[in-house]
């Protein structure tokens, strides 16, 4: 696990209209990530008005929301969250690869910049640390979000 994360630029948000798709598997991890995100969107100046946020079952179901946030409404970023949790089987692993490439092809298809907040954990234990823990990933992902809207709207960061 990374803790070195790059030190925030400051983004104004107010241009921005930002997709949002979190998954409703693992509610509570995911709710906190979407939480922290979207305070952290709010505080840049994003406007509620220009953030969309769909809600879909689980992770495995975030890129096709992702896919139609990024073709519709001229979108300067997507936030895709989740959380897989390890447990008996290496399901988690395998819808985690799946829905990182299926992200990745998105927004290179696209042409919209595609935040992958999809937590992949071995435990709920790491999950928690990364979602209401104090390794704060919902805010993490929001300024990456920030950043890559301001380089799609033609920013330099």
């Amino acid at each position: 696990m990374s803790l070195a994360s790059p030190k925030p630029a400051a983004v104004d948000g107010a241009a921005f209209k930002i997709g949002i798709v979190a998954a409703r598997f693992n509610g509570t991890l995911t709710e906190a990530l979407l939480d922290r995100a979207h305070a952290t969107l709010r505080a840049a100046g994003v406007k509620e008005r220009n953030l969309t946020v769909l809600r879909v079952p689980g992770s495995h179901e975030v890129p096709w929301a992702a896919d139609q946030l990024a073709r519709t409404g001229g979108r300067h970023c997507v936030l895709a969250l989740g959380v897989l949790i390890g447990g008996d089987t290496n399901h988690h692993e395998l819808v985690g690869t799946s829905v990182s490439h299926a992200l990745q092809r998105i927004a290179v298809d696209r042409g919209v910049p595609v935040i992958n907040g999809v937590i992949v954990t071995d435990n709920l234990a790491q999950a928690r640390a990364r979602t209401v823990g104090k390794i704060n990933r919902g805010v993490e992902f929001a300024r990456a979000a920030l950043a890559m809207a301001a380089l799609k709207k033609g920013g330099r960061r």
